[in-house]
């Protein structure tokens, strides 16, 4: 098994954890755990695969940060969204959160 392999199986393993989470999770925290881990796993096989073809390895790169630049965006914007939930219903749990009108 060769170290490209190596990245692959490791992105594959951090999307199946990451979609594990979204499924199981009971909390919007958790779930937002599970999308970053599902995106560092994007990340780690979009750079992974740069090796396999005859691009520069920058290109890796730059796609790998576009993909950390979103993940941090879109962590942003739950962690607004979670305040905001938090302070209406005061919990973040799914299950008492059921509709968007009282």
């Amino acid at each position: 098994m060769t170290f490209l392999t190596f990245f692959h199986l490791v992105a594959v393993f951090l999307l199946c954890i990451g979609l594990f989470g979204i499924i199981w999770r009971r909390t919007i925290v958790g779930i937002l755990l599970s999308v970053e881990l599902m995106l560092n796993g994007a990340g780690l096989s979009i750079m992974a695969s740069t090796q396999l073809s005859q691009t520069a390895n920058a290109l890796g790169q730059v796609g790998t940060l576009l993909v950390m630049g979103l993940a941090a965006a879109e962590a942003t914007l739950v962690l607004a969204i979670i305040l905001v939930v938090a302070k209406r219903f005061g919990t973040i749990e799914l299950r008492y959160i059921s509709s968007l009108r009282e």
